[in-house]
């Protein structure tokens, strides 16, 4: 009769799978002893002996062993119940699956990256946000995933890759992949320039379709009162018309006769409004460009709702013409170099016809430099004139932001706070203003 596990040898695999994990990370060299213990330890305990192959995706193990696929999912969530007891095998499992995920995603090796080897790192790092209990996005919401998925595009043979329709195929578009490919545009051409705008113009809808559904949840504009609802069933009132008619109840036959029914006014008032967004396109601002010249189009294709985009470096250029198609947008931008906001002030004021029904927003990191003082003037003076201002720090879809502390404190005591950098914020702040 065999003996049970004890406690302390499911804490002894625990132990030699992190070991594992960490000379794999920490250490090129592989360690024979580590990984010949560690290789009986996953037998033992019934996973297959692949979690252990560097080269094996999860894609791959999955597809052999789906049951797996449910174990990985929020598999490094926070435990839900921290006071239950410890469940030791399962633990050992979990090590084993966790290991696998990390060092796919986080051990990337050096040297050229292949199309193959980005879209298996892709798809890996899809399984690591399944496991933390987020949802796979190719936009890298984690700060940490999409710094490591960027130095696998700079690793690429980019241009190569594009050249050949066959390997461009295996390119998944994220946020780094058309950072690189707005940056590089000017030097495609042919079959690569092609490729590149098909890449462009997917993650372009793809993004697309995310924020419209995030601008369609509520709709824009009071219900107009002065227009006699559409008598039609889906704008029926039914607790109105039952409250209405309880008069007409008859207790004998138990009935509710009803002599009126009542709708709902479904009509929307709307008034001429115009957003004004102007857009930093310096280096460190890439991800706000991509996210904001998308979602401007959203708010253009809204009822009465008038667009107007402006972009900026140490230049400014009205981006207006085409702020219904993001992608033709996003090809006119200059991506990199300084910053002049003065400029795009400049540009932007003309703009504002009635104050009192525009909304500007200026997203930007505002490190003006010696432009700091006379920006911020022109941004007092536009909010002064009745215009409602939002700055924002960034546009991503990590949230992060970085903004001058300098501006920072003067927006604050100017009753203009710079608003959360994540996008989500940015389309509820409009939907209020628009509403």
């Amino acid at each position: 009769m065999s003996e049970p596990i004890t406690a302390d040898l499911h804490d002894n695999r625990r132990q030699v799978l992190y070991w594992r994990l960490l000379a794999r990370l920490f250490d090129p060299e592989e360690q024979p002893a580590l990984e010949t213990a560690s290789l009986a330890v996953v037998e033992d305990i019934g996973l297959p002996s692949g979690l252990l192959a560097p080269q094996t995706s999860v894609d791959s193990i999955v597809q052999r062993h789906p049951e797996l696929a449910a174990e990985i999912d929020g598999l490094m969530a926070p435990e839900p119940d921290a006071d239950a007891a410890r469940d030791r095998a399962a633990e050992v499992r979990r090590a084993a699956l966790a290991s696998k995920v990390l060092l796919n995603v986080f051990a990337t090796g050096s040297g050229t990256v292949s199309a193959g080897q980005l879209a298996r790192w892709q798809s890996d790092a899809g399984w690591l946000e399944r496991a933390l209990g987020e949802n796979p996005g190719g936009g890298r919401r984690d700060p940490e995933l999409a710094g490591i998925e960027a130095e696998l595009v700079k690793r690429m043979h980019l241009r190569e890759v594009l050249a050949d329709p066959e390997l461009a195929a295996k390119l998944t578009p994220s946020m780094s992949l058309i950072e690189q490919l707005l940056r590089d545009k000017s030097n495609l051409s042919g079959v690569a320039l092609a490729n590149a705008k098909a890449l462009i113009r997917r993650y372009v809808e793809e993004v697309a379709d995310v924020l419209r559904t995030q601008v369609e949840k509520s709709t824009v504009g009071e219900p107009d009162r002065s227009v006699p609802p559409k008598r039609v069933f889906r704008n029926l009132d039914l607790d109105r018309t039952i409250w209405k008619n309880l008069t007409n109840w008859s207790p004998e036959e138990e009935r509710l006769y009803v002599d009126r029914l009542y709708y709902r006014h479904t009509a929307r008032r709307t008034t001429p409004q115009r957003l004004v967004v102007v857009v930093d396109q310096s280096g460190s601002m890439v991800d706000s460009m991509v996210n904001c010249t998308i979602l401007a189009s959203i708010f253009a294709g809204l009822s009465k709702v008038d667009v107007h985009l402006i972009a900026y470096d140490t230049r400014a250029i009205d981006l207006t013409p085409w702020v219904n198609d993001p992608f033709e947008a996003l090809l006119r931008t200059n991506l990199g170099g300084g910053n002049d906001g003065p400029v795009a002030m400049a540009m932007a004021r003309p703009k504002i016809t009635d104050p009192k029904d525009t909304v500007m927003v200026w997203i930007s990191d505002f490190y003006e430099f010696d432009r700091s003082q006379p920006l911020f003037e022109g941004i007092e003076a536009v909010h002064r004139s009745g215009v409602k201002f939002i700055p924002v720090g960034s546009v991503t879809s990590s949230g992060r932001q970085e903004v001058n502390p300098w501006f920072r404190e003067r927006f604050k005591a100017l009753g203009t706070p710079v608003i959360s950098g994540h996008i989500d914020k940015l389309v509820h702040e409009l939907k209020k203003f628009l509403a």
